[in-house]
C-alpha cells in the first residue's frame, strides 16, 4: 500500500462521516479550529478512548481527553497540524490511519516546525467513526523537550 501524500488540514470540507477520509478531515477542522464541539463529535465520548501524546501524557474516557484539548484551544500557543505520507486501514467496524503530522507551534517570538508520528484509531458508532485511539510521539528528543516547555508556558 502506497501512503497517500495529500495532506489532511482539515480545510478540506466536511463529507460523508461514514468515510475514513471525512472522519480524519473532520478531527483535523476540529483541532486546527480549535472547535471543542466539533472535536467531541470526532471522539467516541466513553470511556473505551484513549489519548497517548507528548502533551497530554496518558488520558482515557472522553473527560480526560477533552481537558488536554481545551488546555491547548484556550492556551496562548497556536498549535497547527496537517497529516501526511499516511495510509488507511480499514475493516468492519474499525480502521486506523498511521504514518505522519507536521504542523507549526507559536507562542510570542518562538516558532518550531512539529514532526509527529501518529496513529488515530476509529469504530464505527451508530454507522459513522468516531475515533478511540490515537498516540502520537515525537522522535527528536530535543524537539520534544522544547515543545512541551513551550507548551506549558502557554497554557
Amino acid at each position: 500500500m502506497q501512503p497517500i501524500q495529500q495532506a489532511i488540514t482539515g480545510g478540506e470540507g466536511q463529507g460523508d462521516l461514514r468515510q475514513p477520509y471525512q472522519a480524519l478531515v473532520q478531527f483535523y477542522a476540529a483541532f486546527n479550529g480549535r472547535d471543542l464541539r466539533t472535536m467531541a463529535a470526532n471522539w467516541d465520548n466513553s470511556s473505551a478512548a484513549v489519548l497517548d501524546n507528548p502533551l497530554g501524557g496518558i488520558k482515557r474516557g472522553w473527560e480526560d481527553i477533552s481537558a488536554v484539548y481545551l488546555k491547548i484551544f484556550n492556551g496562548q500557543a497556536k498549535v497547527r497540524v496537517e497529516f501526511f505520507d499516511y495510509t488507511i486501514h480499514e475493516a468492519v467496524d474499525l480502521f486506523y490511519a498511521v504514518r505522519r503530522e507536521r504542523g507549526d507551534f507559536a507562542l510570542g517570538d518562538e516558532r518550531l516546525a512539529l514532526a509527529i508520528r501518529t496513529t488515530r484509531v476509529f469504530r464505527r458508532v451508530n454507522g459513522i467513526w468516531k475515533q478511540v485511539h490515537h498516540h502520537g510521539s515525537i522522535d527528536d528528543p530535543q524537539l520534544l523537550e522544547r515543545y512541551q516547555k513551550a507548551v506549558l508556558r502557554g497554557t
